[in-house]
């Protein structure tokens, strides 16, 4: 066999090695706080939830000693961010500071960002800091959050560091080691396997008599099973013997990051990496030339409308009530289980993604919150008042429950309230009134160390991200074959690093 180099990039072993303690287990949860002060007003949130660690205001501290300052932010629009702007309101409230939330996709964050640190502008106070694209890029031109944290005259981070979920800590708010504190963790993204409990549930034995096994998604179903279930069901789909859906399943495989992601998690689950070697060895390619062979053949059975969607349209198919399976975020729950905008409210179930031939790979696409250190003291300071509030656990627990978007918590505190542990007993009355906690079963299995993938963490990684999914999506649009496309993406991601092959 030839051999195939690839994609020559450092992996920080920060991410992905021994720094990164165990995730947490949903049941065995502590909460992780100290006795507390004096609580900001109830204000700030829709009711008081005892049980979480509270904003404390230090003696004589002044809300509103910011009044009428503007802060702006950027910020991908989200499930997350959409339900944080319904309630920006309540903190304006109490402050008298201006949160103007600027909401795009993550491409033009990314740009606008780079185009305000690149000018020193700071036309953007406060920063969606993407941990790949964002962070490692500009991590200098972001206030080190120990400044404010640990000053004695403001309010400091409810709970203390250590009530964020560290594994998640450690990916978004830190680079190459734990100095400087450059980010507090906002969300959580992970990419689980939506699916269909109806469908699943209604053809099972039917599945089961042509190909002898239970083909419920779950930790152990593989990638070649979920090709061979997709296929099926396209095929009963097609004579119509299954009328809920029209496809077995859906990709965001759309030329940007939703493709780089999505092959990431195949490719990742086989044991390969975007790992530097510019002259492998033979063999020791297989890995990623296998990823890219079996993704191609993936494409060609998903929905075809697959190559011209990323995260967002996958979702809109899912809802719609198109597809049987779709590796999404999971963020996109309370989307799928509002029967104002879907078609499979009640009907979705969340599972862990595929094993491959190495094990379990999801994509962890989590990002924290940075402030710019080209604003003004006094805009720095406002703007650190606002990340207490919207990481506040008070904070998360109200986003849970919102009906425009929402996310899932970034803080063991939430997760340890009894209520919210009921509710995570997915078919009980009570779990039907918190849609955004309905994967969190499959999320916490996907967040210990050895099921997430987490990308490159280095300021050469949006250059190579750009190459890796403009050469995959030449190969899905039949311009080029998967050697090729391999030898491609490596002479090229060498030639960005000044390397030579």
């Amino acid at each position: 066999m030839k051999n195939y180099p690839f994609i020559a990039i450092v992996i920080v072993s920060l991410l992905v090695g021994g720094a990164i303690n165990s995730f947490f287990l949903y049941n065995d949860i502590k909460i992780k706080d100290k006795p507390n002060k004096k609580m900001a007003t109830p204000l700030f949130f829709e009711k008081e939830v005892k049980g979480l660690p509270e904003i404390q205001e230090p003696e004589g501290f002044a809300w509103r000693q910011f009044d009428g300052v503007t802060i702006n932010m950027i910020t991908e629009n989200t499930p997350p961010s959409i339900a944080l702007a319904a309630n920006i309101w309540r903190f304006e409230a109490v402050t008298g500071i201006k949160i103007n939330m600027e909401l795009d996709n993550l491409g033009t964050v990314i740009e606008k960002t780079g185009l305000d640190m690149n000018a020193a502008a700071a036309k953007y106070q406060i920063i969606y800091a993407d941990p790949y694209q964002i962070l490692p890029q500009y991590d200098k031109g972001f206030v080190d959050l120990h400044k404010f944290n640990d000053d004695p005259k403001l309010p400091h981070v409810p709970g203390g560091l250590g009530d964020f979920i560290q594994n998640q800590l450690n990916v978004v708010s830190y680079m190459g080691n734990k100095d400087k504190l450059l980010t507090l963790p906002y969300d959580a993204s992970t990419m689980l396997l939506a699916y269909r409990k109806d469908v699943f549930e209604k053809y099972k034995d039917s599945f089961m008599e042509e190909h002898g096994y239970d083909w419920t998604p779950g930790p152990n179903l593989s990638w070649d099973q979920y090709y061979e279930i997709g296929k099926w069901i396209n095929e009963k789909a097609a004579n119509g013997t299954i009328t809920e859906v029209k496809y077995g399943i859906g990709h965001q495989a759309k030329r940007g990051d939703s493709l780089m992601n999505d092959f990431s998690n195949i490719l990742a689950a086989n044991g390969g990496d975007y790992v530097e070697m510019s002259n492998i060895e033979q063999g020791k390619s297989d890995a990623m030339l296998q990823s890219v062979r079996f993704y191609r053949k993936l494409i060609k059975i998903a929905a075809p409308e697959s190559i011209s969607w990323d995260w967002t349209q996958l979702a809109d198919a899912f809802a719609n009530g198109d597809l049987a399976m779709a590796p999404e975020w999971h963020d996109f729950s309370a989307l799928f289980e509002d029967k104002t905008k879907s078609n499979v409210s009640g009907k979705v179930g969340w599972a862990i993604l595929p094993k491959g031939k190495k094990g379990y790979a999801n994509s962890f696409g989590g990002t924290g919150l940075a402030i710019n250190k080209y604003a003004s003291e006094k805009e720095q300071k406002a703007a650190w008042l606002f990340l207490i509030w919207a990481t506040a656990p008070q904070t998360q627990y109200m986003l849970l429950q919102s009906t425009t978007g929402g996310s899932t918590p970034t803080r063991y505190s939430v997760y340890a309230l009894p209520d919210i542990q009921k509710d995570l007993q997915d078919g009980t009355p009570d779990s039907k009134k918190l849609p955004n906690l309905l994967p969190m079963k499959a999320a916490f299995e996907a967040w210990k160390d050895e099921n997430t993938y987490v990308r490159p963490k280095i300021p050469q990684w949006q250059q190579a991200n750009m190459l890796i999914f403009t050469e995959l999506s030449k190969m899905l649009l039949n311009k080029q074959t998967p050697e090729e496309t391999v030898r491609s993406i490596a002479r090229k991601s060498n030639e960005a690093l000044g390397k030579r092959e």
